[in-house]
């Protein structure tokens, strides 16, 4: 029996990235002690106040069919909020939710592309990039930042991988690299996009986790609204990672499309899930910081750790609970580093090459332990580089 090339073609032939994740697991499993920097989770849980409204929602009923574009309390809040944010009017026409950013990821690229159609995406890229593009059945077309950039975007890179391609999909902040696109960056990539009549499809679940300069998104750039549309979600922002309630925000005759999508695929989001949403949304932006704190002290923890050596260069970490760490000094690239790294003193990160080539001679670090395992942890990563590079 045949399995379709849409399906058994997702990875593209270069493997999943996770070899040294799934190894760390693997040891975790065997009962030795790992100390893992590798995935974006929270080290705290969601709120206990958000999981009691969750309850309270699904013990007075809101546990049946929700509305599939979501609930029009939820749509409402979340367009009054990118409207604060942007200064570009948005309504609940505007708005579908999803069952998490990734399903928004693909919804999005399939409302703008057909089969075949290429859809460029920027390397370094978080590890699912390639695949949902695949998986929505277009044509998947890396374009490379640089690190002696910073991995800002070059708009002449853009350019000319542009001709032909249908849209762009960027991430600020971003993951893996930590980097925040600058104004002068977004205006060069929405130029591009306009040039070349291209969607623009912007990943923004990092837009409450920015430690310098400012999350700028393009929809509210001149003429960009009409050709952009923008990913969000409740897991980064909100520590609400396994809830999955994310959303995409669009011209509204898109997001008509996205809403026949949903009938026919996820058919919508639990209604308790969204009204804990509600509830979250509603704390505003104390609550959003206070979830964002962490990360932010652990960056200047981190700062402070490698101030101290100069075998491992931190990446300008102006953004999301990643550090992007330059290992070149050693002599290895990221992923023998960070096996050598897991065997020598069982600190799990991720390599750089897991996000593509862009990053190679680098690890991704997770700031997701608590401060004092953290610098442990950093310590002994510089030490270890420092040993290697000597």
């Amino acid at each position: 029996m045949h399995i379709s090339n849409r399906i058994t073609g997702l990875l593209g032939g270069d493997g999943d990235g996770w070899e040294v994740f799934n190894r760390a697991r693997g040891m975790i499993a065997e009962g030795v002690a790992v100390t893992e920097l590798t995935i974006g989770e929270h080290d705290i849980r969601t709120a206990a106040p958000i999981l009691q409204d969750m309850h309270r929602a699904a013990m007075s009923g809101h546990t049946g069919y929700a509305s599939v574009p979501g609930t029009a309390q939820l749509r409402r809040v979340i367009a009054e909020r990118v409207m604060e944010r942007t200064g570009v009017p948005t309504t609940l026409d505007n708005v579908l939710i999803t069952p998490g950013g990734q399903s928004a990821l693909f919804a999005a690229h399939v409302a703008v592309c057909d089969p075949g159609d290429t859809a460029l995406y920027l390397d370094p890229y978080y590890a699912t990039y390639p695949g949902t593009l695949r998986g929505a059945s277009a044509v998947a077309k890396r374009i490379q930042t640089r690190a002696e950039d910073a991995f800002q975007p070059r708009a002449q890179d853009i350019a000319a991988a542009a001709k032909g391609a249908t849209c762009l999909l960027i991430n600020s902040p971003n993951n893996p690299t930590g980097v925040v696109y600058s104004r002068a960056t977004m205006d060069g990539i929405a130029e591009v996009c306009k040039a070349n009549d291209l969607w623009l499809i912007s990943d923004e679940v990092y837009d409450t986790q920015v430690w310098e300069g400012e999350h700028i998104s393009p929809r509210a750039l001149p003429d960009m609204a009409e050709r952009t549309l923008v990913v969000g979600s409740m897991s980064k922002s909100h520590a609400m990672t396994g809830s999955r309630c994310g959303w995409v925000v669009g011209p509204e005759a898109v997001i008509e499309h996205l809403i026949n999508l949903a009938t026919h695929t996820t058919y919508g989001v639990p209604g308790f899930i969204q009204d804990a949403a509600v509830f979250a949304l509603a704390q505003g932006a104390p609550f959003e910081e206070e979830i964002a704190a962490p990360f932010r002290r652990r960056r200047t923890l981190a700062q402070e750790v490698l101030a101290k050596q100069n075998a491992v260069a931190l990446v300008p970490a102006q953004g999301a609970m990643y550090l992007m760490l330059d290992v070149r000094s050693t002599g290895m690239s990221g992923e023998a580093f960070a096996n050598a790294l897991l065997d020598a003193h069982h600190i799990a990160v991720m390599p750089g090459e897991s996000f593509g080539t862009a990053a190679a001679g680098h690890i991704r670090v997770a700031m997701t332990i608590e401060d004092a395992a953290f610098r442990d942890a950093l310590e002994t990563l510089c030490a270890f580089a420092e040993s290697l590079a000597a």
